[in-house]
């Protein structure tokens, strides 16, 4: 064998090893794995955000006043309250009728409020806890153990936190936004068909005469008459319920599905149909309050 004979076979034989230990060496890196059916990252879309409900609870000071309902848990005695900003000799200033001291006793030593860590705090002339709220988990109402071991609820009936920011009356408001220079003209919404058009509201009215309001587990503790529509309320003699005693409701209106008793000294609770002509409260907390037609 000739010198340059022996030199081709010492190439091809290096070439023959380089292509044997070429894919060795690729088997050292593994590849990306893809799982089958997985989406693209960048196609991924986020969940949309869930809506909020409306605050019924004041979050600072400024979000309390106005009108309350403090009921004891388990019985019918409550009282319609109004929380004002006014300071007093005790913190904030409340005002109640004076027959709610009659039905709550424990208002005897409530002389105005305060605003704790995000609830409200009934005190005494010398600022000492009578009644210390907390929040129920359903964030609707509020919650306080008195230290004679009752219950008690305060229900906000009609208060700032509950307004539209932009409402009147209400010391959160802020200006309206200017409009834009060149609005775009109001369209007419397309007409709904009749048949699925809702019953006339006139129709869920509640009507004028004779009702029982039943409580808790007591019925027809008092009864009170609606005069025409938009009328007078008149409560009939033998009433046994404190707690409308001290409301006294003297005008009633139906607007919007819903049923409003107004007190004299102004408060106002609001009722919707439940059937067979009851009216509820609503919010539907604290103790029960539910208007039935008396045939």
């Amino acid at each position: 064998m000739t010198p340059a004979q022996a030199a081709r076979l010492a190439a091809s034989a290096l070439i023959a090893m380089g292509a044997v230990a070429q894919p060795a060496a690729a088997q050292d890196v593994p590849a990306a794995t893809v799982e089958p059916g997985a989406p693209p990252a960048a196609e991924t879309l986020a969940a949309p955000p869930v809506p909020s409900a409306p605050p019924s609870l004041p979050e600072r000071l400024g979000q309390a006043p106005g009108t309350w309902d403090l009921s004891r848990d388990g019985t019918n005695r409550r009282c319609v309250m109004t929380l004002v900003l006014d300071s007093g000799d005790a913190g904030q200033k409340l005002r109640f009728p004076a027959g709610c001291r009659r039905a709550l006793p424990v208002l005897n030593g409530v002389a105005g409020w305060l605003f704790v860590e995000g609830n409200v705090r009934f005190v005494d002339r010398n600022v000492r806890p009578v009644l210390e709220f907390t929040r129920r988990p359903d964030q609707r109402s509020l919650v306080a153990l008195a230290e004679d071991g009752n219950r008690y609820s305060l229900v906000p009936l009609d208060i700032v936190a509950m307004r539209p920011a932009g409402a009147a009356g209400s010391p959160e408001s802020e200006p309206a936004v200017a409009a834009s220079p060149n609005p775009a003209p109001l369209q007419a919404a397309a007409p709904v068909p009749a048949e699925l058009q809702p019953a006339a509201t006139a129709s869920a009215a509640p009507a004028p005469g004779l009702y029982a309001l039943d409580r808790f587990q007591q019925r027809d503790t008092c009864r009170i008459t609606l005069d025409g529509t938009g009328g007078g309320v008149h409560i009939v003699p033998g009433c046994h319920d404190s707690g409308l005693e001290v409301f006294d409701p003297v005008r009633w209106r139906y607007a919007n599905g819903r049923m409003t008793l107004t007190a004299k000294r102004g408060h106002s609770i609001d009722l919707v149909p439940s059937g067979d002509g009851r009216w509820r409260r609503e919010p539907e907390v604290g103790t029960a309050f539910v208007l039935r037609r008396v045939d």
